[in-house]
């Protein structure tokens, strides 16, 4: 038997059970790299079990694998949750981060840690690198003092802030985007949809292929590092996502209703935090889905009527 050919760049993905770290690690692995994946909950068997609040397991299986790039992808990403578990949050997002990018640097991996449009107030879009971070909420302040952690422990890191995510879900709840399709679906009762806030809905496989990319740059060009922004540029509200996503599938939409009054419960949201891509397509970097085409493969499998199914894939 021949040997088996293991590609000898190594990636290390935290948060590999996640939409955006499956996606992660889905790209790295079908382009050549040796990937492992690390998670907590949902870990096992595909996934290392990790606590990434466990400094000496972390050290661990750095120090194993030795890999030569770390996509931080795990995170406490749900501002209400951020808001009602402070501490946990702040340990996950801030302390972990700074621990790993030190880890990291120990061994001269490059280490790319994904951050949010959250770190901007959305007043005045839209936001280059540079621009002054100002978040609203408390989602926003752990991810721009991680942010500030990993750059203070690794200065030859990486921050990729990026905007609401969908892609391939394992369950609908998993992204802001696609669990709105419960509410399309069932077109017998009236829904509200949020029609203030201007979002940049953002396919977690163009995300992946911008860290790849951005991994392969580094390995060429050690000037590769410090912030760098990622998005979709098809500017939706909430309510326009529905209508899109109805669209998509033949759905009605007449029962989806916008509500253009900022909403009251619930974190603080930014109106508009557009984040401005130009750095990173410099660079030659990107990759962009069409949001109804990629709300379509994304969606299609939880479609409750299957007869759409005949009219909208054939």
């Amino acid at each position: 038997k021949e040997d088996v050919d293991i590609p000898s760049r190594r990636v290390l993905i935290t948060g590999a059970t996640g939409l955006l770290g499956r996606a992660v690690f889905k790209e790295f692995n079908g382009n050549n790299w040796n990937a492992v994946g690390c998670g907590y909950r949902r870990a096992q068997p595909r996934f290392e079990q990790i606590n990434l609040l466990d400094s000496i397991a972390v050290h661990d299986i750095i120090h194993d694998f030795q890999p030569h790039v770390i996509v931080h992808c795990a995170a406490e990403r749900r501002p209400d949750v951020v808001e009602s578990q402070p501490d946990a949050a702040s340990q996950l997002n801030v302390a972990a981060s700074g621990n790993l990018a030190k880890e990291a640097a120990g061994i001269g991996a490059f280490l790319i840690y994904i951050s949010t449009d959250y770190v901007f107030d959305g007043t005045n879009p839209p936001y280059k690198e540079t621009d002054a971070p100002n978040p609203l909420n408390l989602y926003g302040k752990t991810k721009l003092e991680g942010e500030k952690a990993v750059l203070e422990n690794n200065e030859d890191a990486a921050v990729l802030r990026i905007p609401v995510l969908y892609g391939e879900v394992e369950r609908l709840e998993e992204s802001a985007v696609t669990v709105m399709f419960d509410k399309v679906q069932f077109s017998n009762k009236s829904a509200n949809m949020d029609h203030w806030q201007q979002r940049f809905p953002t396919n977690v496989k163009d995300v992946a292929a911008v860290c790849r990319q951005l991994a392969e740059k580094r390995m060429l060009d050690p000037s590769v590092k410090g912030t760098f922004h990622w998005s979709g540029n098809e500017q939706m509200t909430k309510y326009e996502m529905a209508c899109a996503i109805a669209d998509a599938f033949n759905l009605p939409s007449s029962h989806l209703r916008p509500i253009t009054d900022c909403p009251v419960v619930g974190a603080l949201r930014p109106r508009n935090a557009q984040l401005d891509c130009s750095k990173l397509e410099m660079l030659g970097i990107g990759q962009r889905t069409p949001f109804r085409a990629g709300i379509k493969e994304s969606l299609w499998p939880f479609l409750v009527d299957k007869r759409w199914r005949q009219t909208v894939f054939h």
